[in-house]
């Protein structure tokens, strides 16, 4: 299966349901979140003289390029990502796709 694109955010700890509930709404089947930690120059802050970095959680959605400026707005809106220090969203080319079975099934019928 061939022509998807994945959106990727990187959002702050706790705001990805908003962001997810937002990218179904737009068209988005679901999506994945990860955790992750921040390491840019805004999120370290020390304590006891120790680095440590914020929390993230990184949002990968799967979709078709029809979807992909409805969805990626709704995930900007709903990460409020047009603000400072709130995130960063993005889009990546997906050469090819197995294990989405549903999906498969849609553009065959």
């Amino acid at each position: 299966m061939e022509g998807y694109k994945l959106i990727v955010a990187i959002l702050p700890k706790g705001t990805t349901g908003e962001a997810i509930d937002a990218a179904r709404e737009a068209g988005a089947e679901g999506g994945t979140i990860l955790l992750a930690r921040g390491t840019g120059a805004k999120e370290a802050r020390k304590f006891f003289g120790i680095s440590i970095s914020s929390e993230r959680e990184v949002v990968l959605i799967l979709v078709e390029p029809k979807k992909v400026r409805g969805v990626l707005d709704a995930v900007v809106d709903a990460g409020k990502l047009d603000e400072p220090a709130k995130g960063i969203a993005f889009v990546l080319a997906v050469e090819e796709i197995t294990g989405i079975a549903h999906l498969e099934q849609k553009t065959e019928e």
